[in-house]
């Protein structure tokens, strides 16, 4: 990473970000959580679909006699008008995201990497600094579990050897 991140939030300002996503929920209450399979399960609308939704608006619009009664022309209306509101809205929350998303990573990865400085330092010099405890302590992120026997084919397979 060519920069390193420098800066501090406050938890006033912590707290204040928060609030404003809050009264974003708050201003939204229509917003729905689809689980997975609905998702999978609903049409798309993309940049290609926008047009033909906007033009399928416009011909329904221009001649609802062809409409069945039971088509609800003004839901219409009102789902395209509220997607065209939703989309800029979507997009800048996206980026905002993204970037949230890139920052964590790289100050998380930072202080990571400073983390580990720390600990290879304490070892080197830790011995008979009273750090022992503590570099035990540290160690623990490394520690490796002991590895369970694998079941092959009526063979059980244990660190190399071969039991049957």
């Amino acid at each position: 990473m060519a920069t390193s991140i420098s800066a501090t939030l406050t938890p006033a300002e912590r707290d204040t970000l928060m609030a404003a996503m809050t009264m974003m929920k708050e201003k939204l209450p229509f917003l729905v959580d689809l689980s997975a399979e609905e998702r999978k399960n609903l049409p798309k609308m993309g940049d290609k679909s926008r047009a033909f939704v906007g033009k399928a608006l416009e011909v329904a619009t221009q001649n609802p006699d062809f409409l069945p009664r039971s088509f609800d022309l003004e839901e219409l209306r009102k789902d395209v008008q509220l997607f065209e509101m939703l989309y800029p809205l979507l997009m800048s929350i996206t980026q905002m995201h993204e970037l949230l998303d890139d920052t964590c990573l790289a100050v998380g990865s930072e202080a990571y990497a400073a983390a580990l400085q720390v600990y290879s330092y304490a070892k080197a010099s830790g011995q008979g600094a009273g750090l022992d405890a503590v570099v035990g302590e540290l160690g623990q992120r490394f520690a490796r579990k002991p590895r369970k026997a694998k079941v092959v084919e009526g063979t059980v397979k244990s660190g190399g050897a071969t039991m049957e």
